[in-house]
């Protein structure tokens, strides 16, 4: 009776420690499937908030790029119009400089001769005809700039006698010796005067006292009185 006993015993002890094996092993289940729905759970938040996060900078740079794009383009943009209004501005000056000398309202420097024509004794008084055949002459060989005693000639210089005491240029009275100057190249403009039917030879040949020289760097002053038109509006 007394084995029964502590059979019965013995059986329900294991039995019991089955169940409370079977129940702890039941909870351990369930704590795990808890603990990897929320390890998934979060790495699943992470993941998305890591797409997030790269979105916003990936629509941040793309943000950023387009700005960058923008300010280069306007850069280029300034920089071809400011080489735009350089050039402009080159050619504008370019032309305004070659204005100024056809009108000769800037002293000019450059190679080209100088012409000294004195009374002579032997020959009669130099008139402002003489004086205008030298300055034609030189006109037709090349000259860029010409002046008669620092009056510079232009294409409204009048060069006339005053009675048969003096010659003016410009308005202005002058007397001999008269200083031609003329800027081109020096060999052309002596070649018009002298060679052959030039009238420098010709004065000479008739006792008039002429001489040329040459120059590397001659300069002839602007023209100093206003410009004045009569039929131009």
């Amino acid at each position: 009776m007394k084995k029964d006993i502590k059979k019965g015993k013995i059986t329900m002890t294991i039995t019991i420690g089955i169940a409370c094996f079977c129940l702890v092993l039941v909870m351990f289940m369930q704590f795990k499937i808890v603990n990897e729905t929320d390890i998934t759970s979060i790495e699943n938040m992470k993941e998305a908030e890591l797409r997030t996060e790269l979105a916003n900078w990936k629509s941040k740079y793309e943000e950023a790029d387009q700005a960058y794009q923008e300010t280069q383009a306007k850069i280029q943009e300034y920089k071809e119009t400011k080489q735009s209004n350089e050039e402009t501005e080159k050619v504008v000056n370019s032309e305004l400089e070659q204005i100024n000398l056809s009108l000769g309202t800037t002293d000019v420097e450059g190679q080209g001769i100088e012409i000294i024509v004195r009374d002579s004794e032997d020959a009669e008084k130099i008139k402002a005809a003489d004086l205008l055949l030298i300055v034609n002459s030189l006109k037709l060989s090349g000259a860029e700039a010409i002046s008669i005693n620092d009056n510079r000639i232009i294409n409204t210089s009048d060069i006339v006698d005053i009675g048969n005491e003096f010659i003016k240029v410009n308005g202005e009275r002058i007397l001999a010796p008269y200083f031609i100057k003329a800027i081109g190249d020096p060999a052309y403009l002596e070649s018009g005067l002298i060679g052959n039917g030039g009238y420098v030879d010709t004065m000479r040949k008739i006792g008039q006292d002429v001489t040329i020289n040459k120059s590397n760097k001659l300069k002839v002053s602007k023209y100093n009185n206003e410009i004045k038109t009569k039929y131009i509006q």
